[in-house]
């Protein structure tokens, strides 16, 4: 018995012992390791990068940049001096006012037609040669449940008596031209010389893709934000709305250079009471 309680003693010593010693090599709450788990970019960051790297304009050693259309909102750069083939013009979502379409009849002497099946204004366009379309340009042909017409663009440029000639176009469909760009046939941006396009949203592989192929084409010459959708969570893009003049292959002679265009005196901000937010 006298044994057992000798070894109990020992064993109690050895536990107080073992739990002070722990104590004392512990390292306290403040000194405990911090563990970092590094966040990656997410599929979405990774697809904006990705859109944002192909979207950034190269300076066209041959292009003498102008401004067409409205000062602020409407108005698009144009490589003024690579318009001497253009036979036709298509503006598309004109929403009642087509200043750039007007400024490119009169200048070039040609036809441009307008399209838009929401608002059904025609502009009036003094010594221009102006043509209004009630439709809507898509990736496939519909007609919707009120009745609008959506078609797409390689069939509105045969409608019109234009196919393999020449273009100029702008096109402002507040999200339809990636399916529109998607689905056409390379012999439609063949025919386009110079391409202004206001692109809508940066989270979709689908506009990785819509870009890309536009690049077997066309050089991406400008890229301008939109001030009015000016926003935070889409970096690196500032705002989910942007203005890009693409100009055909065939035309663009890149500068050796490699140098990134200087657009400032170009560009005006689409909503003039508002502060920019370019790149």
């Amino acid at each position: 018995m006298r044994r057992i309680k000798v070894w109990v003693v020992v064993a109690i010593v050895l536990f107080v012992a073992g739990g002070a010693a722990w104590r004392l090599v512990r390292p306290r709450p403040s000194e405990q390791p911090i563990v970092v788990h590094a966040k990656g970019p997410s599929p979405n960051d990774r697809l904006r990068q990705s859109l944002f790297a192909e979207l950034q304009p190269i300076a066209l050693a041959n292009c003498e940049l102008k401004r067409f259309g409205e000062a602020n909102d409407g108005g698009y750069v144009l490589c003024a001096n690579l318009l001497g083939a253009v036979q036709a013009g298509y503006s598309y979502g004109i929403s009642g006012y087509d200043g750039w379409g007007c400024q490119v009849s009169r200048q070039l002497k040609i036809r441009v037609h307008q399209y838009d099946c929401f608002d059904l204004d025609e502009p009036v366009c003094p010594g221009g040669a102006t043509m209004f379309h009630a439709e809507c340009v898509a990736g496939k042909p519909s007609t919707d449940e009120k009745g609008r017409i959506f078609e797409t663009l390689e069939n509105q440029i045969a409608k019109t008596g234009n196919a393999r000639r020449h273009l100029v176009v702008k096109m402002d469909v507040e999200g339809a031209e990636w399916e529109t760009f998607l689905q056409a046939p390379d012999s439609v941006f063949e025919q386009i010389d110079q391409l202004a396009v206001e692109f809508h949203g940066a989270n979709r592989q689908r506009f990785v893709d819509a870009i890309g192929k536009l690049k077997r084409f066309f050089y991406v010459a400008s890229l301008h934000f939109n001030n009015y959708s000016c926003t935070t969570g889409l970096e690196p893009f500032p705002s989910w709305a942007y203005e890009v003049l693409l100009v055909s292959k065939r035309l663009g002679v890149p500068d050796p250079s490699g140098k990134r265009p200087d657009m400032s005196a170009l560009h005006a901000p689409n909503n003039p009471k508002s502060p920019d937010c370019q790149d």
